[in-house]
Order: C-alpha cells, then structure tokens, then sequence
C-alpha cells in the first residue's frame, strides 16, 4: 500500500542524500528504508556538471519508482548563478517532487522569495500539487536568524542543521563533521596538586542545535539533525543521532545507506516508550473515569502531560506503521 502524509505531518526520520550525478546509487535509494530522499545539486555537484545534474534529478524524478518516498532536491542556495534554474526546471518538469531543499538560509526573506516562486509556479501548473521546503540552518548568519527563518512562510515544512557548512562559517577547522570536538573540554582542578584531574567533554554545538530545534517546535516545523560523515563509526553516529532526539529533533541526515536504519531506529518510539505510552492512557483514563486528573504509575505521578506524551509517541508509531504498510 502507498501511504503520502501531507505537509507537516510527514515521517522523516532518515534523510538520505544522493548525489544527482551519481545514477548507480538512484534505484538502491529507492529500495532503502529511507523516509526521505534528496537528491543533491549543490555540494556533491562539481560546478562543471550543474547544469547536467539538474537534468540528471529530473530524470530520476520521472523515471525511478520511489515508492511512497518523501522526495526533495537540495538545489544550490541563492547567491549562485544556478538557483532560479533549479527551482524553476526541477518543479516545472518533474510532478513527483515533494519538497525543494534550500541551502544555506540566512534570512526569513530568502524562504519568503522561494516561497512566491513556488506560488507562481504552482499557479502555472496543471497538477495541483503544493511543493513544500525544508531549509538548511549551516551559517552563523543562519542561525542567528533562525527564528526569523522559522516563522517566514506556511510552506515551510523543516529545518536542518548542516554542521559541516557550519563548521566553516564559525572557523572551528574540525575535520570529521559531526563528531565531538576534544577540544571543547574542560579540565577539572584538584584542590591539592597531587589530585587527579579528569577531562570533561562537552558539545560544542548545542547552543546552535537547541536555538534551532526550539524556533522549529514554535512554529510547527520538524527539527532534522544533519550529517556525521564518519560513516564507518555507526555507535558514533547512533550517539549523535540520539543526543539530536533529546534535543527534540526528528530525524537525521544519512550520507552512507548504512546510516538510514541507524536513524530508523533512534527515531521511532522503542517497545519501551509504546509500552509505557499505552500504560499512560489506560492509567489516565480510569482516572478521568474517577474524576482524577493523575494516577500513579508504579510510583510516578502522571498527568495531563504525560497523556500528550503518550498520545505523541502512539501517533508517531500509527505514522510509522502506515508508511510501512
């Protein structure tokens, strides 16, 4: 069965990027446990073969059964002399496209000009659909604005963070993006000179991560975490993409297909979390019965909260199970 959510509501736990030129890797991407697949114009794309990728991604669109795949094209952000012909090329000749991926956004105006082209464009087409975007939070400049950002258009379905561009905007020079930096650490100081001092890691870019995951949940959109190109360390991968899901990210880039079923799984709801969700609303609905409006839980209180919660996860499981279906 093909099950296509809508808008915001979309299952995005894994996104998988396929570079436009690379053709060999299209039908394999088809057959992934991905929910969404890009594929890429902008930074897989040598400058040369833009103009080829473009039609390259509008071939697969039209030709590659995707399935009930969500399916985006990441064009080249709108400085570049490539931008409007992406846009424009890729929503007028190719119907399966779901959303338009825009790099490097700075402003809420660079989401409002997409936005009126997509209108115009729309406007101009036979099929009826509604092209949605996702937009990818990867300068200091992106996410200094990002609440700006977040709130810009109606159309706007997702944020990302892209910690590689990002990483080069900010000047760290990390060389592996995604991985924790050593030296964003502290060392602790003993109160007498022979004691032992330990070193403490921490995240350097959770101040970015968590601006841009609460300016998403203020206006409805999905927070996705972005790449960890270390592909070949998956407990590495499965660490960040874990640290994403406490943060209240949605889902995460894949740059490797050995990543997609890593995401899957952090991002869907454990036997753990549905068991306890199903206890929540049956604990919560005797208690309504009582005129209660908490019960204990094995020791716990819950309330109101916690039956949102539990009410979440058994909708992001019913997502889940229909896509599968």
């Amino acid at each position: 069965m093909t099950h296509h959510t809508s808008g915001r509501t979309r299952l995005h736990r894994s996104e998988l990027a396929v570079p436009a030129t690379s053709e060999r890797f299209f039908q394999k991407a088809a057959d992934s446990a991905a929910d969404v697949i890009f594929l890429d114009l902008e930074d897989a794309v040598a400058p040369r073969l833009k103009n080829q990728a473009r039609k390259l991604a509008i071939d697969a669109l039209n030709q590659v059964d995707w399935g009930n795949k969500t399916m985006a094209v990441r064009v080249n952000d709108l400085e570049t002399a490539w931008a409007l012909d992406d846009i424009v090329d890729v929503v007028k000749h190719a119907p399966r496209l779901d959303m338009i991926l825009l790099p490097k956004a700075g402003s809420g105006f660079d989401i409002r000009f997409v936005d009126q082209l997509l209108t115009l464009l729309e406007r101009g087409s036979e099929s009826g659909k509604h092209i949605g975007l996702e937009a990818l939070i990867e300068t200091a400049r992106g996410v200094a604005y990002v609440e700006e950002i977040a709130a810009a258009s109606p159309r706007l379905e997702a944020l990302i963070f892209g910690v590689g561009d990002y990483t080069v905007s900010m000047q760290t020079f990390d060389r592996v993006y995604g991985r924790p930096s050593e030296r964003y650490a502290i060392l602790t100081h003993g109160q007498e000179a022979s004691a032992p001092r330990e070193l403490h890691w921490n995240d350097q870019w959770h101040f970015a991560m968590a601006r841009m995951a609460n300016a998403c949940r203020a206006n409805g959109l999905r927070p996705i975490d972005g790449p960890f190109t270390d592909f070949a360390d998956e407990a590495g991968y499965r660490a960040s993409a874990r640290r994403a899901a406490a943060l209240g990210f949605e889902g995460k880039w894949a740059i490797h297909p050995v990543q997609i079923d890593l995401a899957n799984e952090v991002f869907s709801p454990s036997a753990h979390d549905l068991a306890w969700a199903e206890d929540v609303q049956r604990l919560m609905t005797e208690a309504q019965e009582r005129g209660d409006g908490a019960a204990n839980a094995d020791g716990v209180l819950v309330d109101m909260a916690h039956l949102k919660q539990a009410q979440a996860i058994l909708e992001r499981q019913e997502m889940i199970r229909q896509a599968q279906g």
